[in-house]
């Protein structure tokens, strides 16, 4: 806070040193005009055209009454020039003696006068002493900045139209994302209000009463399930709640269920990519704790077994570093370089054995039993993405056949120069 006013001190302070530095500046300069110049000039002038005169005079080219009315009205110029710059010299004195201190003062105290009118109005300092301290990066605090705005516009626009269900739905969500549940929780139920009960309604107040719970399912949390399924069995937000929740806990196998009726459905409001992405992962957790996967029974395509270790001397400049992505996967050993199988690990996991089949295809157009053999490799990723690049560490065997039912050892022991 004291940073704060140091800061906006110290720019007025710079406004009204620019301000009284340029009067200064001037004021080191006459002001008056010096016109002692343009008088020698027409002195100068009217000698010569004096001269002038005087010549043809003595030539015969003036009679004396011309002569002399000449240079009396050579004379009368003169004069009459000296006096109006002595008039122009003492009027620009007289305006700039009227203007010198007069400028910077009022300039100076409009500096000072609005700087402490707009301090007073938004800068006071219980608004500085209250402004929260940064405890992410900008984009985090631009992202909080730019949901609380949109907040204030939703509640806006919930007074203007109380019975706007799609402005009061759209707070309540804004609201879960700022951990105002409570809230949320309210906003929720005037749209049920207005709309009647639906299955995605009760969802998502099941969503914001888990998350106000410290996402565990209490009787509440529970109450808004069974609700929602008793009006939609199918309904995403539930099931991806309960998804959500078996990941968290380690039931794999339950979370790839739930998640799985989604995605079977591909509603148009769901990201069902998104969802598919989850499913991945949690599959690939539930290889890594001995469990079974999701597998038709009628599969029995090619099983490769794998025992992925990594050499001493890696693990000891593995240590010294964060722990690094590794991919585990196969190509064919002819043709495509897309991988058949694949299966993503941390490389704080190694060793560890793992089976890449069918279920880990990429797509279902390539996999493991479309080929008689396949090279395996397994990467660890300097940067965190997929494929071979100069800084990873690999392991790689080729032509491996795809019905081999030994444990493969892939020992990860050099450096992709």
């Amino acid at each position: 806070m004291l940073e704060l006013l140091v800061i906006v001190v110290a720019f007025i302070l710079l406004l009204l040193i620019i301000v009284w530095a340029h009067y200064l500046t001037q004021n080191r300069h006459n002001l008056t005009i010096d016109n002692s110049f343009r008088d020698e000039t027409n002195v100068r002038l009217y000698h010569e055209h004096k001269a002038e005169i005087e010549r043809d005079f003595q030539q015969g080219g003036l009679d004396k009454e011309s002569y002399e009315y000449l240079v009396a009205e050579l004379e009368q110029s003169l004069l009459q020039d000296i006096q109006d710059n002595a008039s122009e010299a003492s009027q620009t004195s007289d305006e700039g003696s009227s203007l010198s201190i007069m400028w910077p003062t009022i300039i100076s105290l409009f500096i000072i006068v609005f700087s402490v009118g707009l301090y007073n109005d938004r800068g006071s300092m219980e608004l500085i002493a209250n402004t929260p301290k940064s405890q992410g990066n900008h984009q985090e605090l631009d992202e909080q900045q730019r949901i609380i705005v949109e907040i204030q516009k939703l509640k806006k626009a919930t007074e203007q139209e109380p019975q706007n269900s799609d402005a009061w739905y759209s707070l309540g969500q804004a609201l879960v994302g700022i951990g105002e549940f409570d809230d949320a929780l309210t906003s929720f139920d005037k749209v049920i209000e207005i709309d009647g009960e639906q299955a995605d309604l009760f969802g998502a107040k099941a969503q914001a009463s888990y998350y106000k719970n410290e996402q565990k399912i209490s009787e509440e949390v529970q109450y808004y399930i069974d609700k929602a399924l008793s009006l939609d069995a199918k309904d995403p937000s539930t099931n991806i709640l309960l998804g959500m929740n078996n990941f968290i806990n380690k039931n794999y196998q339950q979370a790839i269920d739930y998640w799985q009726v989604i995605v079977n459905e591909n509603r148009p409001s769901v990201n069902i990519e998104a969802l598919k992405g989850a499913i991945i992962e949690a599959q690939s957790r539930l290889s890594l704790t001995g469990g079974k996967e999701n597998v038709d029974i009628s599969d029995t395509g090619p099983q490769l077994s794998l025992h992925v270790s990594v050499s001493e001397e890696i693990l000891t400049q593995l240590s010294a570093g964060e722990d690094k992505v590794v991919f585990i996967y196969a190509i064919p050993s002819e043709g495509s370089r897309m991988p058949l199988a694949a299966i993503k690990v941390q490389a704080s996991d190694l060793p560890i054995d793992v089976v890449l089949n069918n279920q880990r295809a990429m797509t279902p157009q390539a996999k493991l039993s479309d080929v008689e053999q396949v090279s395996i490799f397994a990467i660890i990723s300097n940067t965190g993405g997929a494929g071979i690049k100069p800084g990873d560490f690999k392991a790689e065997i080729t032509g491996v056949s795809v019905d081999k039912k030994e444990t493969i050892e892939l020992v990860i022991n050099s450096l992709v120069e």
